[in-house]
């Protein structure tokens, strides 16, 4: 099954943990002194903020998927739609051990498809506990359809 994956740049971890609290009516699953993620069922959704986002606002979206085989049929559902795509394999990012894959819709926002395997205590990969490492987004389209690396101090 799938969830929705919204991830949004935050000014203010605490103000913004307080306002999201309020909205959905529940605590995060995971809070981190830079990083709050809501898994809620209605809707199905996997919320996440941060204060590493390369922005203020909608940073990336995506699609969560429970299992392996479902990421590969996402990946071949881009693939036919001739969605060019940047894979990254195996990554620690957020906070979590995960294998995905990014496309950039025509409007240039970012989205991931992965599958999560386990929690992690590090936010990324190249985490050296540095505000300037973000989450794993490609920056430009060009990268995406050259899977070049993805942000710098990233996964």
């Amino acid at each position: 099954m799938k969830r929705m994956h919204i991830h949004l740049g935050v000014k203010n971890i605490d103000e913004s943990v307080k306002f999201y609290n309020a909205l959905f009516g529940a605590e995060p699953a995971k809070l981190k002194p830079d990083y709050a993620k809501w898994m809620l069922e209605d809707p199905r959704i996997n919320f996440a903020i941060s204060t590493r986002a390369g922005k203020v606002g909608v940073d990336h979206m995506g699609l969560q998927v429970d299992d392996v085989s479902e990421l590969n049929v996402l990946r071949e559902q881009m693939s036919a739609a001739n969605i060019s795509t940047h894979s990254d394999g195996e990554t620690t990012c957020c906070y979590a051990k995960s294998e995905k894959s990014w496309v950039e819709d025509p409007n240039g926002i970012a989205w991931e498809a992965y599958h999560t395997m386990e929690d992690a205590q590090i936010f990324s990969g190249s985490d050296k506990s540095s505000e300037e490492s973000a989450c794993c987004v490609p920056e430009t389209k060009s990268q995406v359809a050259c899977s070049m690396p993805a942000k710098k101090g990233c996964c």
